[in-house]
Parts: C-alpha cells; structure tokens; sequence
C-alpha cells in the first residue's frame, strides 16, 4: 500500500509539473520554457526524492495533488484558480441560480488573507458587525491562505440557507461569527427613487435575464425623464461580459467601445451596435472597491463615452475575460484569457477607474453618496 502511496505521490508531482510547463507555454508571455524546464526539472525530482526519504509520513495523494495545482494555478493573477468539484459545481450554478449568501465582497491576492472590500446593506453579515477592511483567516475551518479570491467568495455562497463560520482577524483579538445564508435579492437588479432624479438604478448582479427584465420593468419609466440618473455599481462583483455590453448599449451605441486583447495581440472590438434608448439621459456612477469585471466596464465605458460622473471608490481593475475548464474529475480550472482596453488604448486590468469625487473611507453608506451626487448636480 505504500508503495501505491508514493507511486500516487509522484504522479500527482509530475502531474503538476506537466500543468506548469503548459501553463508557461501557452499562457505566460516573455518566459521561455527552453530556459527553465531543465533546472526546473532537476529541483523537482531533488524534491520529489526528499519527500519520499525523509517526510515522517505518507502524504495523502488527493491532498498533495490540490495543493500542487493551487500552487502552479494561484500566482498567475488575482482571478485565475484551481477550483476544487464542489466549488466548480457552484462556479458553474451561480450563472444559472441564485445562491444563498451573507452579503460580503472578499479581495485577495496569492498567499494573503482575503479582505473584506464590500458589505451589502441589511445583509446578515452587517447585522453581524462585520466591517470593511477586516481579514478572514478561516471559512468553515479552511484556511484562506492558500485559497484564491475566486474560491473564497465561492465559498460563502449555497444553495441552503445554513450559516458559515468565519474566522475574523481583528486588532485586538481573533473571533469566530458563525453568519446565516440568505436569499439577498431574487431580482438582478432594483430601482427605486431620488429626489431630483431620475431615481437610482442598482445594479446586484450582471448575468441574463438582467437587461432584459431592465428594459421590460424600468425603460418606460426612464425614457421620458431628463434628469440625472443614478447607476449604482457598488458591490457588484458577479456577472459576464455579454451584460455588461448590454447594459451599456442602453446608453451609447458604438460600433466600438473597447476590445479585448489576448495573449500574442489578437484584438476582439466590442460593439454595442443597437439604439440607445437612455443615450440623452446624463449619469452618475456610484462605485466602491467591490465593483469587478463586467461592472468596471459599464463604468469606464459610460464614462469615457457618455461623460458619467463616477463617485466612491478606485476600483480594483479586474475586467477581464476567464476561460473555464472542467477537468475529469470534476474540478476546473479558471484562467484569465484577454484583459480589456478603452478604445483610447488604456488598460485598465490592475489599475481599475479612478472617480470623479472620492468618497471618504468613514462614509460609506448610501446618504454619504446622495450627498455628493447632489452637490454635482448643478455642476451637470
């Protein structure tokens, strides 16, 4: 049996290894392979020997293998993971099905704590105390360290309505919150009015049927307005790129409003080529650093084109598109395949869009935000 054991062991290495080399070829630009596999190889059979003189105990092959791939998978940017079969399935339902959560955003970089950057009002987890910037150092007992963004957000969400234990990192002291899962919002969006507006327009998630249900529900309402609409962006963190575009064809038509670069310069123009029904309706943008990907590019979009005003946070710069692939065994594997660009040629993946008005760190709620909107409206 222990002879399987380290014949498993080294599989799960050489396996890795191979992954790495594939992901070097196809993926990392300005590396060459030819310069690195033969030093590269020769440490990773050093190690592989040395685990197996010298570690006290046979590893488990199954956790090995994961460890390995979220090794090989975790530097390569902030999105990019290995996703475990149980996070893959929630991966791919969280497209299809809404998913009970606690109402936190989690930022995370490879090898760090993931940081509390976004808090839904009313959620579970502000009734709870949970405050912006706070550290999660466990999620049900995982460790978050080795965890990508991606797999740690995952993670708060099921399809029961059963709490999940969070491991907090105060200043003062350690503290385990044991949040309840809550169905937050069943529609993708809301609307709802403000003075001397045309109301505000928030958007929860970008995935289908968002900008439909938008044009059936709200778009009779707004077309005969003319004054300022608010599009509040803040914690929307979840959605594709088809209804960011979308969303965005509801305010400007364009046959090019920026395009998507992949490895070796291909260029993809995206186009929102139907009539803009809300294109003489002038914009304001709430934001804050939980506004990812498809929501950074309504923005930047809306702004470089349409002149919106942005107000809150510098977000994080995560517009991107992901390529998803479900392995054998049920796992996926999330890669980062093209970054965004205005059609100006700016690049916004890392660097995110800086706002308008800055709001202060201590005023996040929505007044904080009316009150800013409302000192830029005579300037619009």
């Amino acid at each position: 049996m222990a002879k399987k054991q380290r014949r498993i062991l080294l599989l799960t290495v050489l396996f890795a290894a191979s992954l790495f080399f594939l992901i070097e070829k196809e993926f990392l630009p300005g590396i060459s392979t030819k310069n690195l596999s033969d030093k590269s190889l020769e440490i990773l059979g050093y190690v592989i020997s040395r685990i197996k003189l010298d570690y006290h105990k046979e590893p488990d092959p199954v956790k090995t293998m994961e460890g390995a791939l979220k090794g090989l998978v975790g530097p390569l940017d902030i999105i990019s993971s290995y996703l475990d079969s149980e996070n893959a399935v929630k991966f791919i339902q969280q497209r299809k099905t809404v998913q009970k959560d606690i109402g936190i955003v989690l930022y995370k970089k490879f090898g760090t704590f993931p940081q509390v950057i976004g808090i839904r009002e009313n959620s579970p987890a502000e009734k709870k105390g949970i405050k912006i910037g706070e550290l999660i150092s466990t999620l049900d007992g995982k460790p978050t360290l080795t965890m990508s963004m991606t797999e740690a957000n995952l993670l708060l969400k099921d399809s029961e309505e059963r709490p999940v234990e969070l491991k907090i990192l105060r200043p003062d002291k350690t503290e385990k919150v044991s949040i309840e899962r809550k169905l937050l919002y069943e529609e993708p969006f809301s609307y709802s009015p403000a003075k001397d507006t045309s109301g505000i327009l928030k958007i929860y998630r970008l995935y289908p049927p968002c900008v439909t249900k938008i044009k059936k529900d709200i778009l009779p309402r707004l077309k005969p307005q003319k004054r300022v609409l608010i599009l509040d962006l803040r914690n929307c963190y979840e959605g594709g790129i088809g209804e960011a575009v979308k969303l965005i064809n509801l305010f400007i038509q364009s046959e090019n409003i920026g395009y998507f670069e992949k490895k070796g310069g291909t260029k993809e123009v995206i186009s929102c080529p139907e009539e803009a029904d809300l294109e003489r309706l002038p914009l304001v943008i709430w934001t804050n650093r939980a506004t990812i990907g498809p929501a950074e590019a309504v923005a930047a979009v809306l702004k470089e084109f349409k002149k919106a005003k942005i107000i809150g946070f510098q977000t994080p710069g995560l517009i991107a598109k992901q390529k998803f692939l479900l392995l054998e065994d049920g796992s996926g594997l999330l890669l980062t395949s093209e970054i965004f660009f205005l059609t100006s040629g700016k690049e916004l993946w890392l660097k995110g869009i800086k706002p308008d008005i800055l709001i202060q760190k201590e005023h996040l709620g929505q007044s904080s935000y009316l009150k800013n909107t409302y000192e830029l409206l005579p300037k619009m």
